[in-house]
């Protein structure tokens, strides 16, 4: 498998072969995604809920996700690293912007930044292409305006905010990105949405025919149990898993049965008889 560049993803959406994204943050998840063939990885700031606890993903910093994004950069080849750039992170001025932006880059080591947002984050959008840093862009369900959305609410349900979710589509491709996440909008819009675009389209509940999914990698093994979004198809159930095992541990060590022999290692009894 060949790195993956924004190219790449162009290449892909002509060749009408889906695209495949997974979240992840450290580097043992990474190196296995990797492995395993994942077009790209997002350091999502679904870290926030996953790997911190927070109730949200408004509280984590431009630093926690480049702190993890390095951990991912470490264990990837191939895969095209996408850093979330988190709330407030990219809302006061272009020039912050570009600065928060550039540093995932040269800190963190991913090879492209994602903002959630259309006509109102436009001209940071196009102050951070300028500088040369590849922008994939986020519309529909943007967590980080949960607040102002009145909770995780689906999008583009009414003819204007279609109208409007059309429109900055075709404003983000105008801008330059090199691909667009859809959330949280009906099916139907996401397919003319991705018809309407040469760039490709990421759903992640959105329906099957963007041009590609991502999924968070918690949810979609089934570690995370704190809430799981209906869009969310559960690929194995880790948490049971993991549960097991680790009550397995717990017995083992207790009734002495753990560790074994062959998990020991030797002396020579010569040799210890000598330090008494």
């Amino acid at each position: 498998m060949k790195k993956i560049t924004t190219k790449s993803f162009i290449d892909m959406k002509s060749k009408n072969e889906k695209i495949t994204m997974l979240t992840a943050y450290d580097y043992s998840t990474a190196k296995l995604v990797d492995q395993v063939g994942i077009e790209s990885i997002l350091v999502g700031d679904s870290l926030g809920m996953t790997m911190l606890g927070y109730d949200d993903t408004l509280k984590v910093t431009v630093d926690d996700i480049i702190h993890h994004t390095k951990a991912v950069v470490r264990g990837t080849k191939n895969a095209f690293v996408i850093a979330d750039m988190p709330f407030l992170s990219y809302h006061i001025s272009v020039e912050e912007s570009i600065r928060n932006a550039g540093r995932m880059i040269q800190e963190g080591g991913a090879q492209s930044v994602k903002l959630e947002g259309g006509r109102n984050i436009i001209d940071k959008i196009e102050g951070i292409i300028k500088a040369q840093i590849p922008v994939c862009g986020h519309l529909g369900l943007t967590p980080q305006s949960v607040n102002m959305f009145g909770g995780f609410k689906v999008q583009g349900k009414t003819i204007e905010a279609a109208k409007v979710l059309i429109d900055d589509a075709l404003l983000l491709e105008k801008a330059g990105v090199f691909a667009i996440v859809l959330e949280g909008i009906p099916a139907k819009l996401a397919k003319l949405i991705s018809e309407k675009l040469t760039i490709p389209t990421i759903g992640i509940g959105a329906g099957k025919d963007c041009d590609g999914q991502v999924l968070v990698i918690q949810d979609m093994l089934g570690m995370y149990s704190d809430f799981t979004p209906k869009f969310v198809k559960k690929y194995a159930e880790l948490n049971k898993e993991m549960t097991t095992a680790i009550e397995d541990f717990i017995s083992d060590v207790k009734n002495k049965s753990f560790p074994e022999e062959k998990h020991t290692y030797q002396i020579d009894e010569e040799f210890i008889e000598k330090l008494y």
